[in-house]
């Protein structure tokens, strides 16, 4: 049996395995399965059960959550995309050379690769911030095909990291990898858990599916 540090609530390790890692898929921080219980569950005692990759995750999730999302900085290089604070990016590069913060250019702490803190994109050398994104009104050639197949499709773009979400199934109550919660359906904000808004919490289409979609 495994005990939850803080509150001893006790479950099986196939228990909190599962739920572990339906917490994680939801882009969730893991805290204790007992109703009402707010205990949030320590990866050093999570790690008897943990597979390395829901370890790996969860560490993510713990970083991710320690970040507030207004300062939650991107590596923009594909092989890397680590996580990172504007305090501690702003830090590394005040010792490393100076001018960093004036110019936007700094360094990822895990690649070392040169990216525009303004921009979110690599390096553009010989160019000012308003230079390159008039340039390139998007970050990436790819970006403007997927707003536009965005907006097609009616998906939501998360205003706090921007993260792009589609509603395959379930209500209208999203909860953003980044933490922040908001309605679907009109984006607008939920607040302790309730919606600021007036939408229906679901749609009977992404609720019961259709008869040749159920299982056998």
């Amino acid at each position: 049996m495994f005990s939850v540090d803080g509150c001893q609530h006790r479950y099986c390790f196939s228990c909190m395995k599962q739920h572990v890692e339906m917490k994680l898929l939801q882009g969730m921080l893991p805290k204790c399965p007992h109703e009402g219980c707010h205990s949030v569950l320590k990866i050093k005692s999570c790690k008897k059960f943990l597979t390395s990759e829901l370890y790996v995750s969860m560490s993510q999730r713990i970083k991710e959550a320690s970040i507030p999302a207004t300062e939650k900085v991107y590596c923009p290089y594909p092989r890397c995309s680590a996580l990172m604070s504007k305090s501690e990016v702003l830090g590394k590069a005040a010792n490393a050379y100076a001018g960093a913060q004036q110019t936007g250019a700094q360094k990822c702490t895990k690649c070392s690769g040169l990216f525009c803190l303004n921009c979110k994109v690599p390096w553009h050398s010989n160019m000012t911030c308003y230079d390159y994104k008039k340039l390139n009104p998007y970050s990436c050639v790819g970006d403007a095909m997927l707003k536009s197949l965005a907006k097609r499709k009616s998906w939501r773009q998360c205003v706090k990291c921007n993260h792009m979400i589609e509603l395959l199934e379930g209500c209208h109550h999203i909860y953003c990898r980044c933490g922040y919660q908001f309605c679907y359906n009109c984006g607008a904000e939920w607040k302790d858990k309730k919606a600021t808004c007036r939408c229906p919490i679901w749609d009977e289409r992404n609720i019961i599916r259709n008869g040749h979609n159920r299982p056998q």
